[in-house]
């Protein structure tokens, strides 16, 4: 996390905008649904699934060593709590964090604003298991993550127009450098507790 830390006071004392790419937060359809989730108050629980089957079949992926590494904790981890942090708030603590099969890991955490989530993270499901969602319950009622009309090319153009407007505008952009550290601590918490160690 020190490198991390390193990359935010740089930013800050540079004073320049960042942008971090978390690719569904940039794509059309779950920004906006995003936006209106976090604009919903009486979130009580969500759940989340990013399962993948990379190692298998023609995935572009399949020869990564760092993904063979990391796990689907720092690959696929990212990107569910890119969307759950601005609708449940920060994470007060990692609850719980357990060895699923394989790769897979099962987190539960407390959020700011009281609300509950369970997240599951996997590269090495069946392909016919492979897909990710969440979902929100609430006093609203539910929520579902709609699924995106684009792919990952568009979503890093519009990341990209959205480092030009904060560097223009002087506003910092939700997905900064800041908001990328914070991501990263969250999950270094989780695999601490993974190798039963304790950091909060």
């Amino acid at each position: 996390m020190a490198e991390g830390r390193a990359v935010v006071e740089a930013v800050d004392r540079a004073q320049v905008a960042s942008v971090v790419f978390f690719t569904t937060r940039f794509q059309k359809e779950p920004e906006e649904w995003i936006e209106e989730q976090a604009a919903t108050a009486g979130w009580f629980t969500a759940r989340a699934q990013w399962l993948g089957a990379v190692f298998t079949g023609d995935s572009p992926f399949a020869h990564s060593p760092w993904r063979r590494e990391k796990g689907a904790l720092w690959d696929v981890g990212p990107h569910a709590l890119s969307l759950l942090l601005p609708v449940l708030g920060d994470v007060r603590q990692v609850a719980a964090a357990v060895h699923g099969p394989a790769d897979t890991v099962h987190l539960v955490l407390d959020h700011a604003t009281g609300a509950s989530s369970t997240v599951t993270l996997s590269l090495t499901a069946p392909p016919a298991a492979a897909g990710a969602d969440l979902e929100l319950r609430g006093e609203t009622g539910t929520a579902v993550l709609p699924r995106s009309s684009e792919g990952a090319v568009p979503a890093l153009a519009r990341a990209a127009d959205a480092l030009l407007a904060a560097a223009r505008t002087g506003r910092r952009h939700p997905c900064d450098a800041g908001f990328g550290l914070r991501v990263t601590e969250i999950l270094a918490t989780a695999e601490a507790r993974l190798a039963g160690r304790t950091t909060e």
